[in-house]
């Protein structure tokens, strides 16, 4: 009878244990979600930071409306979003969100097209035209004008888009409302729109995967995913007339711009001549007063270590990835932002 009592009593103890340990465990564990744009530099990131600091990351790939949709309901300690917020998601969270600069990067359109390698020139004019349903065949006049001496099949143009709300669609949308007058009176900008065409894809995964099995598919993803899956993709004529191919460099040249204070900031359709056309800035979302479900002064100082080393250190992962990293300035900017978060009212760091 003792030795069952011993053994009862050593099995809640390790039970105990285990229990403390998982606990303390969760305490170091930071939860993020959002922008699958980001999501291959931020795995780096987090994971570099992970090596040198006893706090673990647990970061959701889920669309940027997802981590929106998270930090409305207060359920992560960060969002992660490529758009940001507009006036009906500020209306919902209620109180003020810090946009804090990542880093930016290129939204790419890769298609599908049997016995067709080279990149193909395409419009923005032309582009949204596809993705409105006007242009259906690879064989179209608009796009052979763009493309001559590339022979085009008589094929039908399956368009591919995001199924969820996305902070890569609303790059997309942003840069096609801005080029397309018919585009932005139908259908418009957002996250999520009401496509007038295609398939829906989730995540980057969803669309590329889409593209890669559909002949005749056309779709949008992140350069690193198009890199990472082999996919071609194509050169895009921006504001000065050239057809600019995405690049870490042609990146860099679009997101060379003065931000605002609180930096948010369009890029799409840039004025440089040298610039990709559909590129963006990737926030991080966080509540300027961080003092919300008895959270703790510890664990809000935890988020902007965190956030702060993202802007600083982290930034040696950007180029690997093909990321355009963040400027002086635009480092900055950035915090200054970080500077004014809050806990109970007074500054963090």
């Amino acid at each position: 009878m003792k030795v069952v009592k011993s053994l009862t009593l050593a099995l809640v103890a390790i039970v105990a244990s285990c229990l403390t340990q998982s606990a303390s465990a969760q305490d170091n564990t930071l939860l993020g979600a959002g922008s699958s744009f980001v999501y291959p530099l931020f795995s780096k990131i987090f994971a570099e930071y992970g090596k040198t600091h006893d706090v673990k990351v647990n970061y959701q790939s889920i669309g940027s409306g997802g981590g929106i949709l998270q930090l409305t309901n207060k359920t992560v300690d960060f969002g992660g979003s490529d758009a940001p917020l507009n006036a009906d998601q500020a209306k919902k969270i209620g109180v003020p969100v810090l946009h804090i600069p990542m880093a930016s990067g290129a939204v790419v359109i890769t298609y599908n097209i049997p016995g067709v390698t080279t990149a193909l020139n395409l419009t923005g004019k032309d582009l949204a035209d596809i993705y409105l349903g006007k242009i259906t065949s690879w064989n179209s006049a608009e796009i052979a004008a763009t493309n001559k001496g590339i022979k085009l099949p008589d094929l039908p143009i399956v368009v591919v888009h995001r199924s969820e709300g996305s902070g890569t669609s609303y790059i997309f949308t942003d840069f096609l409302t801005k080029v397309n007058p018919d585009w932005a009176s139908k259908v418009g900008k957002a996250g999520a729109v009401n496509w007038p065409a295609g398939l829906g894809g989730k995540g980057s995964e969803g669309v590329a995967g889409l593209v890669k099995n559909t002949p005749g598919a056309i779709g949008y993803v992140e350069l690193i995913y198009a890199l990472e899956n082999k996919m071609v993709f194509a050169n895009i004529q921006n504001k000065s007339g050239k057809f600019i191919t995405p690049s870490l460099a042609t990146t860099t040249q679009a997101s060379n711009v003065d931000l605002p204070a609180n930096a948010e900031v369009s890029l799409t359709n840039t004025d440089n001549p040298k610039g990709y056309p559909i590129s963006s800035f990737t926030w991080a979302l966080i509540y300027k007063e961080q003092k919300y479900n008895d959270r703790t002064a510890a664990r809000a100082k935890m988020v902007l270590d965190l956030l702060w080393y993202n802007i600083h250190d982290g930034q040696k992962n950007c180029e690997p990835l093909n990321y355009a990293p963040l400027s002086k300035s635009a480092v900055k900017v950035a915090e200054n932002i970080l500077k004014s978060a809050t806990y109970g009212g007074k500054a963090i760091l």
